[in-house]
């Protein structure tokens, strides 16, 4: 399998991962995007609507997501919010 393919591959399966808390996220207004699979194996996603503000974006992050993707895809290094609010780091 090429690079392209094993990416395509990679971020078809961390979705696939994330779709198990989507009805969890759009239930509270919000969602989340996989915006690429960095070569270092490191996952950046952007949260969206009411999680994009949320000040439990971070417990989300830790708790719900990266473990959810890192639960799929073993692979994967870290999961992080390029757009992750202010308020939810410390």
């Amino acid at each position: 399998m090429n690079a392209a393919a094993e990416s395509a591959d990679l971020k078809a399966r961390i979705d696939r991962a994330l779709d198990e808390l989507r009805p969890f996220l759009r239930s509270d207004g919000g969602d989340i995007k996989v915006l690429a699979v960095r070569e270092d194996l490191v996952v950046e996603v952007e949260l969206q609507g009411a999680c994009a503000h949320c000040a439990q974006a971070a417990m989300t992050m830790r708790a719900g997501v990266e473990e959810a993707v890192r639960r799929v895809v073993p692979e994967v290094e870290r999961v992080v919010a390029v757009n992750m609010p202010s308020s939810a780091l410390g």
